[in-house]
């Protein structure tokens, strides 16, 4: 850019039309302290089209458009179109997109700033925040261990580097685990998995911490210590041979999390026979003897001397670590909050996560699809004991592309709801299934392929919002519209489906404010910059792997699992990680910019 450029700054977002979630009115001012800045706008203080920015250009004889905000590629063709009606270089509108740093409100105007010099300078923000780097220490911390975890486990590892991997619950695998089939090869979800499961467990690199979760992180990129709880399984994990014995004589139940509460497991349980370790652990909020001191069957049932210690306490661990993965996986939308689809009130409205567990072979019912029932004790679970369904409905978009919920797109629904209707007619294949949904969404390599492959089996695929589902003559009604029929219609079916999108994990919250890892408006763990450093944060040392930072499916996941573990190895083999990007101030950042541009203000 030459000195004497003359630059206006168009501040445009397109998510805030109401209320903007940006101070723009400081962003604006801090602009115009530079001499090259001459205008700077807001999108509401006039009606911009073509010919009114050109105006605006000509009146200022402006060289070079800043259109930044919440996404400014949407309105950039508008820009380059006015500069050229203006005889100006329409090249020289140049975006400052807020989104793909992490900017998402006031708490990060400082970044906005920073970018916003860097835009005016001609200096690309990565060079501009250069925060130097530190020694650091070759341990790796891995917090999750699904897919992306376990992946990013075995990689630095193979790499002849320790690694902690730690698993909150008591077996690693995540929800991969509890699929059935993978889409769109339908191949074995636990043939691909249980294999990577075992080798994690047998690693001599690896230091699986299951049952266990993160409380405090404190240090700095490269020599980070972190204090951990280890929950008490109270079962010794080297002298458990997993015989079971403990569980059939044990006489308290709770539902199953591995079968998203579809069955029922003992107090002392295995998660899933594959679970890795391969041990039984003890649930103290369903144990009898932990809740009223008596009981111990348990522990006399056990051939095993002295492996159950029903009062063996959670203990305090202490690690040191130089790099963290962040793998925390995704949670699925709460369907009981779309009161209409009548999730919780009826038995047979089931789902996504309950359906893949009816499917599976090692799911409540052998992989048979049953009608959910009452047991004797009147818990509503899957059995052989139930009829079969005939006709069954699958609903997308639960909780997805919703602006009463969550407005983006899960990415993942459309192709499991595929797999769900061909998997149906697999083991049902007399039964009637209707999929309803709002856009078909099949993006991944050879999806578009598995979608038409359904179409060809015979699944009715109705094109339209699905209003309500209702209880009609002991089945269920459900109320929605064909659009590309013009007409509302109903129908009855036996069985509803929830396609339920993905959430940010329970745990998100409290690990972004632990690591200081923002959080994206819709309360993602946020990454560096989307586009050039999708697994990288503003924190030295830290990486984002998987569904923690967003919906993905399993190769994106582990493609990013791999991803952060090269990150990881590259900082190990150098000897030296990046410090924080977060901590850098803006008077730093000008400062730095000044010292390289040959441009001064």
């Amino acid at each position: 850019m030459d000195h004497k450029d003359s630059i206006g700054v168009f501040f445009f977002d397109l998510m805030g039309t109401v209320n903007d979630p940006i101070n723009y009115s400081e962003l604006a001012k801090y602009t115009l302290g530079f001499q090259q800045v001459l205008q700077a706008w807001h999108y509401s203080d006039f009606p911009w089209n073509e010919e009114t920015i050109r105006k605006k250009i000509e009146t200022n004889d402006l060289s070079k458009i800043i259109v930044a905000g919440a996404l400014p590629g949407t309105v950039k063709t508008l820009f380059s179109k006015a500069m050229s009606m203006a005889g100006k270089n329409p090249s020289s509108v140049i975006l400052v997109s807020f989104n793909e740093y992490g900017i998402w409100s006031d708490k990060e105007i400082e970044r906005a700033k920073a970018l916003l010099i860097c835009a005016i300078r001609d200096i690309p923000y990565e060079i501009a925040a250069m925060p130097g780097d530190a020694p650091v220490n070759p341990a790796t911390m891995i917090i999750g261990g699904g897919i992306s975890g376990i992946q990013a486990a075995l990689e630095i590892a193979n790499g002849n580097t320790l690694v902690y991997l730690i698993e909150k619950t008591g077996t690693i695998g995540g929800k991969m685990a509890t699929f059935d089939k993978t889409f769109p090869t339908l191949d074995c979800a636990a043939c691909i998995l249980t294999p990577k499961m075992v080798e994690v467990n047998q690693h001599p690199n690896i230091r699986l911490m299951s049952y266990c979760e993160v409380r405090e992180v404190t240090g700095d990129a490269g020599n980070f210590t972190v204090k951990l709880l280890q929950k008490a399984r109270k079962v010794n994990v080297t002298t458990c041979i997993g015989c079971g014995t403990c569980a059939e004589k044990c006489p308290a139940t709770a539902p199953s999390e591995f079968d998203s509460g579809t069955t029922m497991r003992k107090a002392i349980y295995m998660p899933f026979p594959q679970a890795v370790p391969n041990k039984y652990l003890i649930d103290a909020e369903s144990c009898i003897y932990l809740k009223t001191g008596k009981c111990r069957a348990c522990v006399k049932a056990c051939p095993v001397p002295d492996c159950i210690n029903l009062d063996e306490p959670d203990k305090e661990v202490l690690i040191k670590v130089g790099n963290i993965i962040v793998a925390t996986g995704y949670k699925t939308f709460d369907a009981a909050r779309m009161e209409q689809y009548g999730y919780g009130k009826y038995p047979n409205v089931l789902a996504a996560l309950e359906f893949e567990r009816l499917l599976n072979a090692s799911g409540p019912t052998g992989g048979n699809i049953h009608y959910r029932t009452q047991d004797k004790k009147g818990n509503w679970i899957f059995s052989t004991e139930a009829e079969k369904p005939e006709k069954l409905a699958i609903i997308h978009c639960v909780g997805s592309r919703d602006k009463n919920y969550n407005k983006y797109c899960s990415r993942v629904c459309c192709m499991y709801s595929l797999k769900f209707a061909h998997l149906i007619l697999d083991k049902l294949p007399e039964a009637e299934v209707f999929e309803y949904f709002i856009d078909m969404r099949s993006f991944g390599k050879g999806y578009e392929e598995f979608y038409e492959r359904i179409k060809e089996e015979g699944v009715s695929i109705i094109r339209g919002k699905t209003a309500k589902v209702e209880a009609k003559n002991g089945k269920l009604l459900i109320r929605g519209e064909d659009i590309l029929r013009s007409e509302l219609i109903e129908n009855i079916v036996d069985m509803v489906i929830l396609s339920t999108g993905l959430e940010p994990g329970e745990d998100t919250k409290k690990i972004s404010e632990m690591l200081g890892i923002p959080t994206s408006d819709g309360g993602w763990l946020e990454e560096a910059n989307y586009n050039t450093d999708p697994t990288g944060t503003f924190r030295g040392g830290i990486m984002l792997a998987g569904t923690c930072q967003g919906p993905k499916d399993i190769p994106d996941s582990v493609a990013q699992g791999s991803a952060a573990a090269a990150r990881v190895i590259q900082n190990i083999l150098r000897g030296r990680v990046t410090k924080d990007i977060s901590g850098l101030t803006l008077e730093e950042i000008e400062n730095h910019i000044n010292e390289i541009s040959p441009i001064q203000v």
